[in-house]
């Protein structure tokens, strides 16, 4: 069964956002192991961005567009 368009879209923004919000609510109301845990669910969603950031573009195709004249 092929995901719907929406699910692709928006699965990993929604997943970052769910590392993002459990790493910050567990450093702000645990200890030990939620210390452990907001490095690490604090870390993913920033290694993601750098990762992506520091990317190289894709290359795009030399031909010039199909015009079509009226």
């Amino acid at each position: 069964m092929m995901p719907s368009p929406m699910m692709r879209i928006w699965k990993w923004p929604l997943i970052l956002g769910g590392l993002t919000a459990t790493g910050l609510v567990s450093a702000l109301v645990s200890d030990s192991w939620g210390d452990v845990w907001s490095w690490i669910g604090l870390g993913i969603p920033v290694l993601a961005m750098t990762w992506l950031s520091l990317r190289r573009p894709p290359e795009r195709s030399r031909r010039s567009p199909a015009r079509t004249r009226p």
